[in-house]
């Protein structure tokens, strides 16, 4: 799986600065929120952290998500909300594309260019 799975609208938005191995998104910057779009390699995770508040959407695949002390696992289609200051982290069963909404304007940073 690679970001092109998703569109070419998408394709066109600018990196999100993460250094996370497997892990790349493309981010949608609001006044108030971010849309990061997500596309997560099955050998990915993502250790427990804590942030403003996030709801997401699994686009493709399963992954396993701790919200709190509680994991379930998260297939396509499946929503899930994480209150704001609740730690949480995942792991990968599959590849994985994801759609976060971050309450926070600058949760995520663009990529910088690459100096030419």
């Amino acid at each position: 799986m690679n970001a092109a799975s998703f569109s070419d609208m998408i394709q066109g938005l600018p990196d999100v600065d993460l250094d996370v191995p497997g892990i790349r998104g493309k981010l949608l910057q609001g006044e108030d929120q971010q849309v990061v779009f997500f596309t997560i390699e099955r050998t990915a995770a993502i250790p427990f952290h804590s942030h403003g508040a996030q709801w997401g959407i699994v686009v493709e695949g399963e992954m396993d998500l701790t919200i709190g002390g509680v994991t379930r696992t998260y297939r396509q289609g499946d929503s899930y909300a994480i209150p704001a200051g609740v730690e949480h982290g995942a792991s990968f069963r599959t590849d994985v594309r994801a759609i976060d909404v971050f309450d926070e304007p600058a949760r995520y940073r663009p990529r910088a260019a690459p100096a030419q």
